[in-house]
């Protein structure tokens, strides 16, 4: 219950934030500034004994939240408890919260006096008198109120009606009949007096069907004719209350509810806000007051939580209690970052984000052909469209929205036209924004021509669109057909298309070229005009130019934007006649980086990079492997050819094998010595190099020798053969240096036998 509660009793943050006042310092919202019309409130709590102590609990934290939840500071509330009276000195309805407007100051004084709510003792009455409580909620909203403000009475309660021990029902064989009868007489008043009825089940097992009985008895047109704005029950639940008095909040008021997500500090959540909206709150539920909240706009910069930054105004509810939420007015759509962080000793309880948001809902609206025959067959298209003029990605952002259209003209009836966004001919793709129907021109048509179309959504400003169109009168003098294709470009970019014309008439036409359905400055056309010659057939190039970037600012995310407006081609020689409006569709995307621009170069060198030093790292380590003495078997030679001495040589430093000659006139043999005289590695020629100190360096031949001191020389070989069983390895015989009794030019070798 402890987890259930918390948010609930900090119920002034959720909805309070929406609709107060947001700065001091306000910025005109793009196009429009959102209207908040006030709505009159009562909330009925049930305070009988059917309800077990938690119940009330619940019951009250709800009270208070719907109470100081509306969206509207010039809204008003008046709450009070109900149970039955059962014997004289007592009541049936118990006031606890007059009526009280929504602005700052009416704020404070709610929740001290939902407090005095309480679950009844037998001396108070413990029954449940449901016709007193809706007669008290009528009266309350009624009772110098103004009847054009929507009115809602929220009745908190289990649904078990128990009159059985109340006088004022008559006998007690017949007080339940009775009771039922004077509640379907209360419940006529309030349809009579246009008070909705929204009933919220409490308890483990609460009444539905008779819940769902007092929710269609009241006034049943809600904030738009809509099957969602309808009063229905909903059973809360203590673990979800939350969430649930989020969806009816909405549901009553036409706001739209989209959950983000839950985790616990620190940690960072998301939360997604529609391009549609014109005025939304984050809700986060903190469950511990200590939870410090930041947040980040969808371009990553923080917010303020007062005031104005960029377009957006900022309000912050609630930032001292379990419960806060930040109001934005036009807020910065996409996908947002509440970052909570929380000292130790206050992290055990997840943090929730939500967000409650209303919104304006537009569309394009277009006929093809635009000048129709009469009895031809036409093809209107409704697409939906930000007040800005771009085309909605998600459609969930219009989920529930209903179209109505219908073609009107001279010389016929209206004809109503059915407009689906299904896949099904003749609309091309589900799900696309894109609404699309077909309807054939009357015969009896004689002149004007309009298709409207109406879109009503829950949560969304409801818009009308229509287009205008003549009735051709036979062959038009001049017909176009303009190509503009898909593109997806960046900022500042053109499209160029093609304009197919035919002008069948003795006289020149001027053409004007102009792009609709979009707000000024996101694109535009060029050439703006055409002069038409008479008898002229051919094409001309047409280009359309898009804004900026600067002109897009922060709604131009990583994702880009899809412009979704439409080029006209009027003949303005012929009355402004529509003569093509083939719908435009242009994807904007921010301008790449230098990374997103020469990647593959970036990415080509890295691997070159790497590459070379893989084949440095090899060379080095052959080359250090071509030249390690390691292996090689150093001989000392004397002047007739005779090996005096063998010795193998080990790695050596830095592939040099430093060594000495000891007893070189007594019994001459290599000795290893570090800083030795003399030092040998591997030629990758073949062979060594000794490299004497003070003497420089010299190439010993694989088959040959060199002067190592005034009477023995140097040559190397591979290793020395095993010795074989039972003998001596045979000494090799080195042939005689130059000038002992061969020719200068004979090759000495190794010779092994």
């Amino acid at each position: 219950m402890r987890r259930a509660a918390v948010p609930v009793l900090a119920c002034a943050a959720l909805f309070v934030s929406l609709l107060a006042p947001a700065g001091q310092d306000p910025v005109p919202a793009a196009d429009s500034t959102p209207a908040f019309p006030a709505v009159n409130y009562a909330v009925a709590v049930d305070e009988s004994t059917s309800l077990a102590a938690e119940d009330m609990k619940a019951e009250k934290a709800a009270a208070a939240r719907i109470a100081l939840g509306d969206v509207s500071s010039d809204s008003h509330v008046t709450v009070f408890g109900f149970a039955a009276a059962e014997a004289d000195g007592q009541r049936a309805v118990d006031p606890v919260c007059p009526r009280t407007g929504l602005d700052a100051t009416g704020r404070e004084t709610i929740g001290a006096c939902v407090g005095k709510l309480h679950r009844r003792t037998k001396s108070e009455g413990t029954g449940t008198d449901f016709p007193s409580a809706i007669r008290q909620g009528v009266h309350d909203l009624t009772d110098g109120t103004d009847p054009s403000q929507p009115r809602v009475l929220f009745l908190l309660t289990d649904g078990y009606m128990d009159v059985s021990d109340s006088p004022k029902y008559g006998s007690p064989e017949h007080r339940e009949d009775e009771g039922k009868r004077q509640l379907g007489l209360a419940l006529k008043e309030a349809a009579a007096q246009n008070v909705q009825i929204w009933p919220l089940g409490f308890g483990d097992q609460p009444r539905l069907d008779e819940l769902k009985r007092m929710a269609a008895g009241g006034y049943q047109k809600g904030c738009v004719d809509l099957p969602s704005a309808s009063p229905q029950p909903h059973k809360v639940k203590a673990s979800d209350i939350g969430s649930t008095l989020e969806d009816i909040f909405a549901a009553a008021h036409c706001m739209r509810h989209g959950e983000g997500t839950s985790k616990r500090p620190p940690a960072t959540l998301e939360i997604g806000i529609s391009p549609l909206a014109t005025v939304g709150s984050i809700v986060v539920d903190k469950g511990d007051p200590q939870v410090k909240i930041t947040y980040y706009d969808p371009s990553g910069d923080e917010v303020p939580t007062h005031g104005s930054f960029k377009k957006s105004q900022f309000e912050l509810a609630g930032g001292t209690g379990p419960v806060e939420a930040l109001k934005i007015v036009d807020p910065l759509p996409g996908t947002w970052k509440v970052k909570a962080e929380a000292p130790e000793g206050h992290r055990s309880l997840p943090v929730s984000v939500s967000v409650l948001w209303q919104g304006e809902l537009r569309g394009a609206i277009t006929m093809d052909p635009p000048s129709p025959g009469a009895g031809d067959k036409v093809t209107v298209t409704m697409r939906l469209q930000t007040r800005e003029g771009y085309q909605i990605k998600d459609p969930r952002d219009y989920a529930g929205l209903r179209v109505r259209s219908q073609l009107t003209g001279d010389g016929f009836s209206p004809v109503a036209l059915d407009l689906t966004d299904d896949g099904k001919a003749p609309d091309s793709t589900a799900s696309d924004g894109s609404f699309t129907g077909a309807v054939r021109i009357p015969k009896s048509a004689t002149g004007a021509l309009k298709v409207s179309a109406t879109l009503t959504a829950s949560g969304l400003r409801a818009d009308t669109r229509s287009e205008d169109g003549w009735r051709a009168p036979g062959q038009l003098p001049v017909t176009a057909f303009l190509s503009l294709p898909e593109a997806s470009v960046h900022p500042g970019a053109t499209i160029t298309g093609t304009l197919e014309l035919h002008n069948s008439s003795d006289t020149a036409h001027t053409l004007r070229l102009s792009v609709a359905d979009l707000q000024p400055g996101l694109l535009s056309v060029n050439p703006a005009e055409i002069t038409v010659k008479a008898h002229e057939s051919g094409t001309r190039k047409v280009t359309a130019e898009v804004a900026p970037a600067n002109v897009f600012g922060d709604r131009l995310g990583h994702d880009g934007l899809r412009l979704a407006g439409s080029v006209k081609v009027a003949d303005t020689t012929d009355h402004d006649r529509t003569l093509a409006q083939p719908q435009l569709s242009v994807r904007v995307t921010p301008e790449p980086g230098i990374w997103d621009k020469y990647w593959w170069a970036f990415v080509s060198a890295a691997a070159l990079v790497v590459l070379l030093a893989v084949a440095g790292a090899v060379w080095v380590r052959q080359r250090r492997r071509r030249r390690d003495p390691h292996g090689l078997v150093l001989r000392l030679v004397s002047d007739d050819g005779t090996v005096l001495n063998e010795h193998p040589a080990g790695h050596g430093h830095k592939q040099w094998y430093e060594f000495a000659v000891a007893e070189a006139h007594r019994s001459p043999r290599i000795e290893r010595r570090p800083h030795g005289p003399y030092a040998v590695q591997r030629s990758p020629e073949g062979g060594a190099v000794l490299r004497k100190r003070g003497g420089g360096r010299t190439l010993v031949p694989a088959r040959g020798q060199v002067p190592l001191t005034d009477t023995l020389h140097l040559a190397v070989g591979g290793d020395v053969k095993p010795t074989r069983k039972g003998g001596k390895p045979k000494q090799p015989t080195v042939g005689p240096r130059p000038g002992a009794g061969e020719s200068s030019n004979a090759s000495p070798y190794i010779d092994f036998e």
